[in-house]
């Protein structure tokens, strides 16, 4: 049938990921750096991609394509909603622990030894692993942290962690849409500030704009801020 889809200029597809992360059909895959069309019958032309891509490398285009099937995409998201609480309930590394710091280790930068003092405040850390619910969650400031910014800024655990629940993903490695998760953690507890830690690529485009939008979506008004460190290590704003 002839109907409404996106269509992908792969030469102006920086590889961000917001594309996929945007698609909550799940129609879009990252393939060597590049968002692809992958499902058609999975795209409703509704365009919930458009706006989050920075390049414009996503139009609308009419032509011959598979009808959209919304019990295909419903049974594809019930799918991977079960495969995700299965690996989370399975995994005896997932599980939910909450860290209890001594009150020097808190004031003090290095411990006698003279070891920096690690800020992480619970387990897990990657936002596929945390669950929506913990304790931790109770009046929390949240630290969104992109995977590469703990390599590249080396004071991350002092200016960024201390204090914080710390979340770290990579949108364009882990394929997934965080606005859902981050959705419902910041709707369903008492977060205090959101700070989001994206390194300069651009595919870090996408775990800035889940973040937002998980804000929006929850409807509360909660301090936040972006803070961007750059490939060597310097904080760009």
């Amino acid at each position: 049938m002839i109907r409404k889809i996106i269509k992908i200029d792969e030469e102006k597809c920086n590889g961000c990921g917001a594309c996929a992360t945007a698609c909550h059909e799940g129609a879009i895959d990252m393939v060597n750096g590049k968002a692809k069309l992958m499902r058609e019958n999975f795209c409703d032309g509704f365009g919930d991609c458009l706006p989050s891509c920075p390049t414009g490398a996503i139009t609308f285009e009419e032509r011959e394509a598979s009808e959209y099937d919304e019990e295909a995409v419903k049974a594809a998201q019930k799918l991977k909603k079960a495969n995700a609480q299965g690996h989370h309930g399975g995994c005896p590394g997932s599980r939910v622990m909450q860290f209890e710091k001594t009150l020097a280790s808190e004031e003090d930068g290095v411990l006698t030894a003279g070891k920096p003092v690690s800020r992480l405040n619970q387990w897990p850390v990657q936002i596929k692993l945390l669950p929506a619910n913990a304790p931790f969650y109770n009046g929390a400031k949240l630290l969104i942290a992109a995977d590469c910014t703990a390599y590249a800024y080396a004071n991350l655990h002092e200016e960024f962690m201390k204090g914080k629940i710390t979340l770290i993903g990579c949108p364009k490695l882990d394929m997934v849409d965080y606005t859902e998760k981050l959705t419902e953690i910041i709707s369903s507890n008492d977060i205090k500030s959101v700070t989001v830690v994206r390194m300069e690529v651009p595919c870090c485009g996408g775990l800035q704009a889940a973040a937002e939008q998980a804000l929006r979506n929850s409807g509360k008004f909660i301090p936040w801020q972006v803070v961007t460190i750059s490939r060597d290590g310097r904080i760009l704003d």
